[in-house]
């Protein structure tokens, strides 16, 4: 697993951004952004991941997510057809204007709601979610307005659940993010080969026991769980193009191939051979 910073790019001359079917289902994207963040997603059933809540939907799943909270795409894992709508807005939206325009002091909660992270279901939903499926059918102005629309209509309704009991914390400060951002380089670089824990914390500047403190905090994993899901990442790549079990387990940096076996199975849910011949 791969924990990134998006640099997200809007369109000139736009606040937001708004995807239509990215498909990313077979990407484990785990990742966060300073932009807000509306996804509906149209599905028999897939899984939610955001910050510390994991929890499953039916049919579809619409959840507003506050600024830099870590969140998994919606649609990983999802092997039947699917749609799903992206709104991305800017973390500065309306920033001055929701502190002096009455009109807007609803929207304002619900921004403000988006920090514990914020599901809706019933029938705002399915109105919400219609009307997202269109977005992007609209110029830039109706788009404008459209969305202060959907969102005054999701800040007064009260068919939510805050998927957590207080505001998610954001440890990624950028002191942090910088040191993630060296680990990840590294791995990148080195996979394929031994790399130590010992290797890890003196390249972060910390001991052993320190480093290790500090990447579960930041990516719930263990360094060498880390470490294995990003090499599985690399395998599965491998094994979709024209490489055998065997050359794979060793091009990604596996010194066995009965633990690359027990490892890939852990992490896909089924073994090597399995894969490739699906």
């Amino acid at each position: 697993m791969k924990i990134v910073f998006e640099d997200i790019k809007r369109l000139a001359g736009s606040s937001f951004r708004i995807l239509v079917n990215p498909k990313l289902n077979d990407f484990y994207y785990w990742h966060f952004h300073p932009e807000f963040e509306l996804t509906f997603i149209v599905a028999p059933n897939g899984t939610r991941r955001v910050g510390n809540h994991v929890g499953g939907f039916e049919g579809s799943d619409l959840v507003f997510i506050g600024s830099n909270i870590p969140h998994l795409n919606f649609d990983y894992g999802i092997k039947t057809e699917y749609e799903k709508v992206v709104l991305q807005i800017k973390e500065d939206f309306f920033k001055n204007d929701f502190v002096t325009t009455p009109e807007l002091a609803s929207i304002y909660q619900l921004f403000e709601n988006s920090k514990n992270v914020i599901c809706f279901h019933g029938t705002v939903k399915e109105k919400i979610g219609k009307r997202l499926q269109k977005i992007h059918l609209l110029s830039h102005f109706e788009q404008f307005i459209e969305v202060l629309s959907l969102f005054q209509i999701l800040a007064t309704s009260d068919e939510i659940t805050l998927l957590h009991d207080k505001p998610f914390e954001n440890l990624y400060n950028n002191k942090e993010q910088l040191r993630l951002k060296i680990v990840y380089k590294f791995i990148e670089n080195n996979y394929q080969r031994l790399v130590s824990i010992e290797e890890m914390a003196k390249l972060t500047h910390l001991s052993k026991a320190a480093f290790c403190r500090y990447f579960k905090k930041m990516t719930r994993l263990t360094f060498t769980e880390f470490l294995n899901q990003y090499r599985i990442e690399q395998a599965k790549r491998l094994l979709k193009s024209d490489k055998n079990v065997t050359e794979t387990c060793y091009e990604c940096g596996f010194e066995s191939l009965s633990y690359f076996n027990r490892i890939f199975k852990k992490v896909v849910g089924e073994n090597p051979i399995q894969f490739k011949k699906r």
